[in-house]
């Protein structure tokens, strides 16, 4: 095995997975992928796009509220 810094992205990337799947089984190893890999879109966009419309007292209110 290469040394980490020495790997090219995609063998890093190569390597993770492996370590991932010896460990979490392949449910496991698809649950993780599942939650965290990048879904198509720009959720910057799509925030903004849907939050437009909010006044800055809604969004103060939704804060308190999650953190209650």
């Amino acid at each position: 095995m290469a040394a980490l810094d020495q790997m090219t992205d995609e063998q890093f990337e190569r390597h993770a997975l492996e370590i991932l799947q010896r460990e979490l089984g392949p449910a496991g190893l698809a649950r993780f992928l599942r939650l965290y890999r990048s879904g198509p879109g720009d959720y910057t966009e799509d925030r903004q796009s849907w939050q437009k419309d909010l006044t800055l007292d809604e969004v103060l209110a939704s804060i308190r509220l999650r953190r209650s």
